[in-house]
């Protein structure tokens, strides 16, 4: 995920937090439960929102580490059978040894589709030439 788009979320959650914040210190006539649920909420969005910024893929000497919405995960190069961006697919795929398939949501073509696009490539890349990928066998 670009860092452009991590800032604007962030900087979005932020922001509904202490407007929602500013907005249950200023009304009158509440009690101090219905100002809490007012940040509760701020905090719920800022939350969400930094859930939905996390997502990125580090490509390292020793492998790769995929960081999704809630797991991380460590694989070895050899662990990476294919990486996979086909058009329409909301983020890169990566086929493993085991026979499972992970996706890795740190690229995604929706908001920088040529960066997405290079990204997969460069990983595709680093993956036959360190791991179990067409050219390594």
């Amino acid at each position: 995920m670009p860092a452009r788009t991590r800032i604007v979320l962030l900087s979005v959650g932020v922001a509904i937090l202490a407007t929602l914040t500013a907005v249950a210190m200023m009304l009158e006539g509440i009690g101090a439960g219905e100002r809490a649920s007012f940040v509760l909420t701020g905090l719920l969005f800022l939350g969400v929102l930094v859930l939905l910024g996390r997502p990125k893929v580090v490509a390292e000497e020793s492998g790769v580490t995929v960081v999704n919405l809630t797991t991380v995960r460590h694989l070895e190069w050899a662990e990476i059978v294919k990486v996979n961006l086909r058009p329409g697919d909301p983020w890169v795929l990566l086929d493993l040894a085991d026979g499972t398939t992970l996706p890795a949501m740190g690229i995604q073509p929706g908001i920088a589709k040529q960066q997405a696009v290079r990204d997969a490539r460069a990983l595709r890349t680093l993956a036959e030439r360190y791991g179990t990928g067409p050219s390594s066998r």
